[in-house]
């Protein structure tokens, strides 16, 4: 018989949503963008998990990359002071050393609770040309209050060396800047996820008109919420129903 820990207790029995935000952000848009996620941040309930797009403060910005990084490092301050009880993740442009990188940040308590930049860039985009690539070694699970966080960056869901070192999680996030072209290919692959983890799966994608929008709260079961007419989705997160599907359906996944 599985045990259930002490903190597993607590999490089962505390109220917790999960939450995707979904908006329209540009380039020449900051200041509006910041406020459309902190709009949506404070209307979640009190203990939330919310994502939000890939990139949302400034989306790609490629031709001013400087000034991308210095608005979402004052963004961060801004948006650290509403994650006292809620967990926030997005993407945003940073700097180091002289390179830009696509980071997925996690915050919580104030603070940043995790943090990595994307590892697979999206080349047929020139992301490669303006971002530096982060490492495949990063890419891990974070727990948080009991909960087993992955992130996949939007393309890094394509790839099945990623779901594996995501083996065992309750909640996958993937931000999400997804064009309009493969928006079936969004959906397949998400929920795909969520069936083969046999986790929640966050997807949070821009509403741009070029993109797929397509942003989706999806069951351990492989049950979607998604309704592209909406910028606001919220489901009860339920520790019970992974561990139901995992005992239901035993891949060996713990």
């Amino acid at each position: 018989m599985l045990q259930t820990t002490a903190k597993e207790v607590w999490i089962l029995t505390t109220s917790r949503k999960l939450v995707t935000l979904s908006f329209d952000f540009y380039e020449d848009t900051y200041e509006q963008n910041l406020q459309k996620l902190i709009e949506g941040i404070e209307k979640s309930p009190q203990n939330s998990i919310i994502l939000a797009p890939e990139l949302c403060l400034t989306n790609f910005s490629f031709s001013k990359m400087q000034e991308a990084s210095d608005f979402g490092q004052k963004a961060l301050e801004k948006l650290k002071e509403l994650s006292k009880d809620k967990i926030i993740s997005f993407s945003l442009t940073t700097k180091r050393e002289n390179s830009f990188f696509n980071t997925a940040v996690l915050l919580h308590d104030k603070k940043i609770a995790y943090q990595r930049d994307k590892y697979k860039l999206f080349k047929f985009g020139d992301e490669d040309k303006y971002f530096q690539e982060g490492f495949e070694k990063d890419v891990k699970i974070v727990e948080i209050d009991g909960i087993r966080f992955g992130i996949l960056i939007c393309f890094e869901i394509r790839f099945i060396e990623l779901w594996k070192k995501l083996q065992g999680i309750d909640v996958l996030l993937v931000p999400a800047l997804w064009g309009v072209l493969r928006k079936k290919q969004l959906e397949t692959i998400s929920n795909s996820l969520g069936v083969i983890n046999q986790c929640y799966v966050l997807v949070a994608n821009s509403k741009n008109s070029d993109m797929a929008d397509s942003s989706a709260i999806i069951t351990p079961f492989g049950e979607s919420l998604r309704d592209d007419l909406t910028s606001y989705l919220e489901m009860d997160f339920n520790k019970k129903e992974i561990k139901k599907m995992r005992r239901y359906m035993d891949v060996g996944i713990r």
